[in-house]
């Protein structure tokens, strides 16, 4: 039987992966259909594949996808109070100069959009942000683990037992 492979390492470098670039201004637009979450999870099947002498399971992949897909909600989400902090009045500044220029924008829309920008960063805001980056990562971060492992699977036969131990064989059946 083979040890487990070590998962926590790559579901970190794979959760920091996910995390910051989701978090970062600009960057985290180019996040479409999950891209960034993806991406930690392929990391992660691929740094644990780097560490381990076999081939790793799909089970392997899909567990440690899972885990730095949850990391990277997590670390994502904390990451952004901060820059949302700071970049909250340049935002502001923009949807309203977007809104004041353009006559055609409707009262409902225009409505909707200073309540966004008037409200800010909330404790809800956060804690959707939290549930909603955990969730959606981890999904995506598995299915990430999962095509990292069919990207990267090992193909290379196990090492042998180290010299002075014996293997014990299944009886052969005539």
């Amino acid at each position: 039987m083979q040890p487990a492979p070590p998962r926590m390492q790559p579901a970190v470098f794979g959760g920091l992966f996910i995390g910051v670039l989701s978090a970062l201004p600009l960057i985290n637009l180019a996040n479409c259909c999950c891209l960034w979450v993806i991406g930690g999870g392929v990391l992660a099947a691929y740094l644990m594949q780097q560490n381990y002498p076999y081939a790793i399971s799909a089970a392997d992949g899909a567990l440690v996808g899972l885990l730095a897909g949850a990391m990277g909600g997590i670390l994502g989400t904390l990451l952004s109070i901060p820059i949302d902090l700071m970049m909250g009045p340049v935002q502001q500044r923009l949807i309203e100069r977007v809104i004041l220029s353009n006559p055609d924008v409707p009262d409902e829309t225009r409505v909707l959009f200073e309540n966004m920008a008037a409200r800010g960063l909330s404790a809800v805001v956060i804690a959707f942000r939290l549930v909603l980056g955990v969730v959606i990562g981890a999904i995506f971060g598995l299915l990430g683990g999962l095509l990292g492992v069919a990207l990267f699977k090992s193909n290379e036969p196990p090492p042998p037992p180290p010299p002075g131990t014996v293997e014990i064989l299944p009886p052969v059946q005539p």
